[in-house]
């Protein structure tokens, strides 16, 4: 699936920051299968969101885990809750798991994507 070209501008507003997770919980209400992520962005504070992990990752490996994600989107109903960030991931074509982005060494929490 190939998408419309944006611009640099449109680009440059997207804030993408790395968070650690600090506490996962299921989360029944959602359509899907999902966990509700707690993370922590540092300056930016702990904020949460769902995410469609369940098939690859189990709520304790998930813990102390950072993450890459979009912080600047406006809030989204989920269910019963206000997803604050957007969890980035691949999704496997076959198996249609979601693999999470992550950075190869630990960073601090809150650095800025670029």
């Amino acid at each position: 699936m190939n998408k419309e070209f944006i611009n640099w501008d449109d680009f440059q507003k997207i804030e993408m920051r790395i968070g650690t997770i600090i506490k996962v919980t299921d989360f029944p209400k959602a359509n899907n299968p999902s966990y509700l992520l707690y993370v922590d962005f540092g300056d930016l504070g702990i904020k949460k969101s769902a995410a469609q992990i369940t098939k690859n990752y189990t709520k304790k490996e998930l813990i102390g885990q950072q993450i890459i994600a979009v912080v600047n989107l406006p809030k989204k109903q989920i269910a019963n809750i206000q997803s604050e960030f957007l969890t980035l991931g691949a999704t496997e074509a076959q198996t249609d798991k979601v693999i999470l982005i992550q950075p190869q060494i630990k960073v601090e929490n809150g650095s800025p994507i670029y």
